[in-house]
């Protein structure tokens, strides 16, 4: 199976400060045809203007990873946790029992461009936790680099959940190929640029949903940042 979602057929949310696009069910946003994928449930593209943000709010029971594409994110939580996270740097907070938390862009001229990811846990009712780390452009040139697993394997950053997120560079001639192992699914987004997944052309907040294929095949980007979700 590989099953198309559009940029364009996306939620779209701009409340001024932040210009967000759902590809799942979120917020006054609602599709049922559109409310996850596995465990994966949100995937937010999201713009911040100089200067806003989200005030503290309170999350549990959800795995949220933040990846800046653009700009930098400041984070404070109720854990004690603070710090600014740029391009590069994968977050992930485990809501787990319950956790509140504040993220802003303090740039007095740029905006914040970042993706908001929720995967859902097997796993319910932990004490929260953060975790932060940086991967840098060559560890994601012309290959998927592994960014969050159950397991921590490779330096990922670790999730409560059996899934596992890669993230790579693709232009020109690079391409790389995944593995897919029976009986599982995957969710291929793109974050910028374009590129074929499959032989399927896709560009910027297009994503594909793989099921049923012994592999992945990314191929033929044009300044392309994909992410890859191999899923139960």
């Amino acid at each position: 199976m590989l099953e198309i979602r559009k940029a364009e057929d996306r939620g779209h949310a701009n409340h001024g400060w932040l210009d967000s696009h759902h590809s799942f069910s979120f917020a006054d946003y609602y599709d049922p045809a559109h409310m996850g994928f596995g465990p994966l449930r949100v995937i937010n593209e999201d713009r911040v203007a100089a200067g806003a943000g989200f005030g503290t709010h309170g999350h549990r029971d959800m795995e949220i990873i933040s990846y800046v594409l653009e700009g930098e994110l400041a984070h404070q939580d109720s854990m004690g946790n603070g710090s600014v996270i740029r391009p590069g740097d994968v977050q992930r907070m485990s809501a787990g029992s319950g956790v509140r938390h504040s993220e802003f862009n303090h740039s007095k001229s740029g905006q914040t461009h970042f993706l908001q990811i929720w995967i859902q846990p097997n796993v319910t009712g932990i004490p929260p936790g953060y975790e932060e780390k940086n991967f840098s452009e060559a560890e994601k040139r012309g290959r998927l680099r592994l960014i969050a697993s159950a397991d921590g394997s490779d330096g990922s950053v670790l999730i409560h959940q059996d899934a596992r997120v890669h993230v790579g560079l693709f232009d020109g001639e690079e391409h790389a190929t995944l593995p897919l192992a029976a009986g599982r699914r995957a969710y291929v987004y793109v974050a910028r640029g374009a590129v074929e997944v499959n032989g399927v052309a896709l560009k910027a907040g297009d994503a594909l949903k793989i099921a049923e294929v012994d592999a992945i095949d990314i191929s033929k980007g044009s300044q392309a940042e994909v992410l890859v979700f191999d899923l139960a």
